[in-house]
């Protein structure tokens, strides 16, 4: 298919009003692109992920930037801590500004997937993931929660996270599906704004881009969450309309708010791979809607489309790329690229667009101005990082996220003076309560020691039976010799990330054999039973759904599950 090929009407989309540019920061830009040599434009087009590469080489290739992928972190620790990441981060920070070599140097920005909270840092406040913050239809706690959000980032030194997610799910086997807000396109477009002024303050004021503020980015551009038979990475399939109507309407909202970059999709539509969609990336996005930030690629997407690899592809940038995620690709990426602009396959003209735009977002982020991360930091960071309050804010969005399923009898709410029986894999699994995307890219296997403020849903039942003077009785398989007054029974699917989670069926019946059996077994001794659900996206549980007396959706409600306990026990 050639781009003549690709059918984008950017009259039938809506216009956008977007933060004008400032003259004086133009004038800045022209300044420094003056004195950059070749080599150093060619460096800040591209990203490379911490693990595979030194600051040294970071000034050696003039990088515009790094980040930390899902998994990565710091040395050898996959769970280190916080002095650890700022240390990095002043050492690629150092080794960016060394004026050695060059007429003038370019602070790096370091990104981080901080989806749900600094999902990646242990200790810090993971709040539910984004599908039950959508159930909470609640955009005053949306902000609330980017704005901490921000808070811990800076804590860590990162200058951006790689969110928020602003797709429209249509098909809950994607592996991604927790990581929308909805499939109502109506919700998504109002959280997309509010969470872009938490994470970046409102455009036009002092607090813009502040302290204690980051970059935000729009992801994933465009249609991630339509693709057929929920396969990640698919193809979308939509009309036009579809598409403006349903997968767009959150990035409407978000560029109004002053978005500073738009991360593309792995995703295709009309058959074209969207790191190369030249009519959705410059056509419609930067011509048609006047964005004027930077579009970054997402891990090595560029090497998707056709004739290309992750070391050679020079159809991305031209098609309006911006900044390649090259996480271990990024040598040869550098290489190719120099080599195609001396073919000519690539312009200047389109470099020099690209590294004006990643110039002026970091301006506009003060970085030029701001000394090293370490210095960022106001106050204490052990008291900004997964403070009470904090974690006070994050059990708000998990009571305001439930789901009430079933009452049977009015079993809801509980007596907690009475004998409770807890069963089930998900009561005191912190690493099911908070999913993916938490500490390590598929998630799982968290130790509660690592978040002193976390609660998992039986450390929350003890906090309110005890208080009341009742007694827990904590078996998982749900086998009891005291009889209990009631039982809860909490359970769900195992963590996991992106298309390791595609499902081809909402039935998974392996999955949750064994917690059915409990429940009915429970049910068969005349025990009332509230189950709790665990889990990234509704599926079909009728057998567990039928059994229970009352039944509770919490999704995945991060480090304060055991703001369930008040819930579910509430007067």
């Amino acid at each position: 298919m050639t781009e003549r090929d690709l059918t984008v009407t950017p009259d039938l989309w809506p216009e956008i009003k977007v933060p004008a540019l400032d003259p004086a920061i133009e004038a800045r830009i022209d300044d420094i692109m003056s004195k950059m040599t070749l080599e150093q434009k060619v460096g800040q087009v591209i990203q490379a992920d911490s693990d595979s590469v030194t600051p040294e080489e970071v000034k050696q290739y003039w990088l515009g930037s790094v980040l930390s992928g899902g998994s990565s972190a710091p040395g050898d620790d996959a769970f280190a801590p916080m002095d650890a990441w700022i240390a990095a981060a002043d050492a690629y920070w150092e080794a960016s500004v060394d004026p050695e070599g060059v007429e003038i140097a370019i602070p790096i920005i370091w990104g981080i997937d901080a989806v749900h909270g600094h999902a990646n840092l242990a200790g810090a406040t993971i709040f539910p993931h984004n599908i039950g913050l959508g159930a909470a239809n609640d955009p005053d706690l949306i902000e609330d929660i980017a704005r901490i959000t921000a808070e811990e980032l800076i804590v860590s030194g990162h200058d951006w996270t790689f969110a928020p997610t602003i797709a429209t799910p249509r098909d809950d086997r994607w592996g991604r599906t927790y990581e929308g807000y909805s499939e109502r396109p109506e919700i998504v477009r109002a959280y997309a704004a509010r969470i872009v002024y938490g994470l970046q303050g409102r455009p036009d004021t002092d607090g813009f881009l502040g302290d204690g503020r980051v970059i935000s980015s729009a992801k994933h551009y465009v249609g991630d969450g339509g693709t057929l038979d929920g396969i990640d990475q698919g193809e979308t399939q939509a009309t036009e309309q579809q598409m403006i109507d349903i997968h767009a309407q959150g990035y409407f909202s978000a560029l109004e708010a002053g978005v500073q970059t738009v991360m593309s999709s792995f995703s295709s539509w009309q058959g074209r791979k969207m790191h190369g969609h030249k009519a959705l990336l410059t056509d419609l996005l930067k011509t048609h809607w006047q964005f004027d930030g930077v579009v970054v690629g997402d891990w090595d997407g560029h090497g998707q489309l056709p004739d290309a690899s992750t070391t050679d592809c020079p159809d991305a940038l031209m098609a309006g790329l911006d900044m390649y995620m090259a996480p271990g690709s990024w040598k040869g990426l550098h290489a190719s690229l120099l080599g195609h602009l001396q073919s000519g396959r690539i312009t200047l003209h389109r470099l020099d667009d690209a590294v004006r735009r990643i110039l002026r977002l970091k301006f506009r982020a003060g970085l030029f101005d701001a000394p090293k991360p370490s210095s960022r930091i106001s106050g204490s960071p052990l008291r900004l990082l997964g403070s009470q309050d904090h974690a006070d804010l994050a059990a708000e969005a998990v009571r305001k996220s439930a789901v009430l399923l079933k009452n049977s009898d009015r079993l809801l709410p509980l007596n907690p003076a009475g004998t409770i029986l807890v069963s089930g894999s998900g009561a005191d699994d912190l690493g099911m309560a908070c999913g993916g995307w938490t500490l390590s890219w598929q998630g799982g296997r968290l130790d509660s020691r690592d978040y002193p403020h976390a609660e998992t849903v039986l450390t929350g039942i003890h906090r309110i039976v005890r208080t009341a003077g009742g007694k827990v009785l904590h078996r998982p398989d749900g086998r009891f010799r005291r009889r209990p007054d009631v039982a809860i029974h909490v359970f769900g699917e195992r963590p996991y990330a992106e298309f390791r989670g595609d499902l081809s069926t909402l039935d998974d019946r392996s999955v949750y054999r064994r917690d059915a059996e409990i429940l009915q077994r429970l049910r068969g001794a005349g025990i009332p039973t509230l189950a709790i659900f665990l889990s990234g996206r509704p599926l079909w549980i009728n057998p567990e759904l039928n059994a229970a007396t009352a039944f509770v959706a919490a999704f995945l409600p991060g480090t304060s599950a055991g703001a369930l306990a008040d819930l579910i026990f509430a007067p």
